[in-house]
């Protein structure tokens, strides 16, 4: 059984009655690892033939989709890397037709590419090439051509890649199935057959899709179609869609390691002592014999033997160090070794949790304080960066080394995008967080998103300054979140500047849309007064005082009661 996409393919293309073929197209099927990950692209572009180089701008708006898409992080989206790079293409098209041409004409193409993984396909469309779905015999285009009709006999070309300096790319993103039949055409194909013509071709030529490809060409033509003519066809063979049996043989091909103890050898390494063990992991100080290095070895509980999400989150958290590199996140150990047994290997950080530094500083000053968010910040938007959300931020899963180098640790609650193109829910399994410093939304059982890290880096940032977090219960219903309202910083430590209380008070807002959208952002109005918060506004004297209002409000309600029953007992 495999769990990776398959296809089987045809093609055909001709210069027909013009002088040049200026339409391209093809098809990338990648290596085992990244056709796991990225998928199958595939494509098909028409150049506009009154641009200055129609063929070379066809081509680039291919070439770049089959080969640039799979240069792009494995954890952004397909929509994500299939963005960036169509603007780029895009961008360089236009620019050419500004700067080397010097013309209106520059290089336009038509473009549309879709990408293959996990049961899904992502359609990418701009302009009048086509693709469509046939499923059951019966054909249905899955883009809608760009075109405005300006007379009876009279239209053009309304949208392509090239023509502005912002291309406006249709996406759609739809399931597939075993045996559906995907066909790219030109519109010097498809605009001179009838649609049940190819029907009736494909269905005709089921095992030889080739031949099938030049019949419908050969149609078009003798239908006295004037363009170039382009005709790709491609089966389903196999989704990709990852089926429950399969998932769980790759999660469980290794058996989980035995228990280690100090002095033992290990996968060539000497267990020197045991870090931290809880019911879900057991972590080790070890040495690397080969490399003389000390290390930390991660190991599964076996109490999760038979469980999938958790042995997905424990295989999920190497895979999203591997494709991180930043001074601020700890580095996954990689070896050359076979392993035998299921676990992971990351660098030994020597120093001590920031929940260890808050307890030996209470009252820390600002400035270590900012130098700390400012470090976190780092670390966290290279998560960010690669469409990582973290979910899991609190004081336990941040170590500082003894050069006072922050670092984030234990990702395996971790949202990754590219996991989530399958669709709603995918394969994604349902991670905990931490209460208390996870976010309203998250706790609540909504998507997270940059908003919830950051919520979490208020609460860390709170906490590192008052000793308290800034919302007292939990936010495990609607009712409970309603209840809810921000403890002023300064209420229980007066050192703390108005505008910084103000900063936090913004990064913890339980409405995510009130957050800061950016870890920078935020961490600038945590470092120098915003503005927009020089405003001196006096607080409530509950949330300046509370402990205080009620005391007083007690005695105010225990006097007036005394006088009551004096009064009545007159």
């Amino acid at each position: 059984m495999t769990q990776l996409p398959h296809i089987e393919i045809g093609q055909y293309s001709i210069a027909g009655r013009k002088e040049a073929n200026e339409d391209s197209y093809g098809i990338l099927f990648p290596e085992n690892e990244l056709l796991a990950t990225k998928g199958i692209a595939m494509a098909i572009a028409d150049g506009m033939s009154s641009c200055e180089a129609p063929k070379e701008a066809s081509e680039s708006c291919v070439k770049s989709f089959l080969n640039d898409y799979f240069g792009t992080p494995a954890s952004w989206s397909a929509k994500t890397s299939v963005t960036r790079v169509l603007t780029a293409t895009n961008r360089w098209l236009y620019s050419q037709g500004q700067n080397e041409y010097q013309s209106n004409k520059g290089m336009v193409s038509t473009f549309s590419g879709l990408i293959l993984r996990r049961g899904i396909a992502e359609v990418f469309h701009i302009g009048d090439s086509r693709i469509s779905l046939m499923r059951n015999g019966k054909i249905e285009p899955l883009t809608r051509d760009h075109k405005t009709r300006i007379s009876d006999d009279k239209e053009y070309l309304s949208k392509a890649m090239g023509i502005n300096p912002h291309a406006e790319v249709d996406y759609r993103k739809l399931p597939v199935a075993l045996g559906d039949i995907l066909i790219f055409t030109t519109d010097g194909v498809h605009e001179f057959i009838d649609v049940r013509q190819m029907e009736a071709i494909i269905n005709d030529y089921p095992q030889n899709l080739d031949r099938a490809a030049k019949l419908i060409v050969n149609e078009a033509f003798e239908n006295s179609s004037p363009d170039n003519m382009t005709c790709q066809i491609v089966r389903i063979t196999h989704t990709g869609e990852i089926d429950e049996d399969t998932h769980i043989d790759n999660l469980t091909r290794l058996p989980f390691p035995p228990q280690l103890e100090s002095g033992m050898t290990f996968e060539g390494h000497r267990i020197i002592r045991e870090i931290y063990a809880s019911n879900r992991t057991q972590i080790y100080l070890a040495k690397d014999n080969e490399s003389g290095q000390n290390v930390v070895i991660k190991t599964p509980s076996v109490n999760f033997e038979d469980d999938t999400d958790y042995l997905e989150m424990f295989t999920r958290e190497e895979w999203i160090g591997s494709l991180i590199s930043n001074p601020h996140v700890v580095k996954i150990v990689k070896s050359n070794r076979p392993r035998k047994f299921l676990y992971y290997v990351v660098e030994y950080v020597e120093g001590q949790t920031l929940r260890e530094w808050m307890n030996d500083n209470p009252t820390p000053d600002l400035q270590e304080v900012r130098d700390i968010a400012r470090q976190l910040v780092r670390g966290l938007r290279a998560f960010h960066r690669k469409e990582i959300i973290h979910q899991d931020i609190k004081p336990e899963n941040i170590v500082i080394d003894k050069d006072g180098t922050v670092k984030l640790i234990d990702f395996g609650s971790a949202r990754v995008a590219s996991l989530e193109d399958a669709g709603e829910g995918g394969n994604e399994p349902i991670v905990g967080g931490t209460k208390n410093y996870s976010a309203p939304e998250f706790q609540l059982g909504y998507k997270s998103t940059n908003q919830s890290d950051i919520y979490s880096m208020g609460v860390i940032l709170y906490e590192m300054l008052t000793g308290k977090l800034p919302y007292i219960g939990a936010f495990d219903s609607i009712r409970k979140l309603k209840l809810q309202s921000y403890v002023s910083a300064r209420a229980i430590n007066s050192n703390i500047p108005f505008w910084m209380d103000e900063c936090l008070k913004k990064a913890v807002e339980i409405n995510a849309a009130d957050r800061y959208f950016t870890m920078s952002e935020m961490v600038r109005d945590f470092s120098r007064p915003n503005r927009n918060f020089n405003q001196i506004e006096i607080a409530p004297l509950i949330e300046r005082y509370p402990n205080g209002f009620w005391k007083v409000l007690a005695g105010v309600l225990f006097t007036i009661n005394i006088i009551l029953l004096f009064l009545l007992s007159r």
